[in-house]
């Protein structure tokens, strides 16, 4: 009866990011993740110093897509 007692006294989730505000997010995200992107394949690919300019905008341009995705998906309603 102790786990039934704290379930009632809990309290309800409340998110980081509010519902309504959660297709800004995404877009905003996408929009930055879509940007690295466009510098990637902009960058010079043939100097030894291309590989580190590459790696340097490639991890967050994947970052911020991947997280842009997920909160597009959360926006719409397929909550993963």
């Amino acid at each position: 009866m102790e786990i039934q007692k704290y379930w009632v006294s809990a309290a309800p989730y409340v998110p980081a990011v509010s519902l309504s505000m959660q297709p800004v997010v995404a877009t905003i995200l996408l929009l930055i993740g879509f940007v690295l992107t466009g510098l990637f394949t902009l960058t010079d690919k043939k100097s030894s110093s291309g590989f580190i300019k590459q790696t340097l905008i490639a991890i967050p341009a994947s970052i911020t897509l991947g997280f842009g995705f997920v909160w597009l998906l959360c926006a719409v309603g397929v909550y993963v």
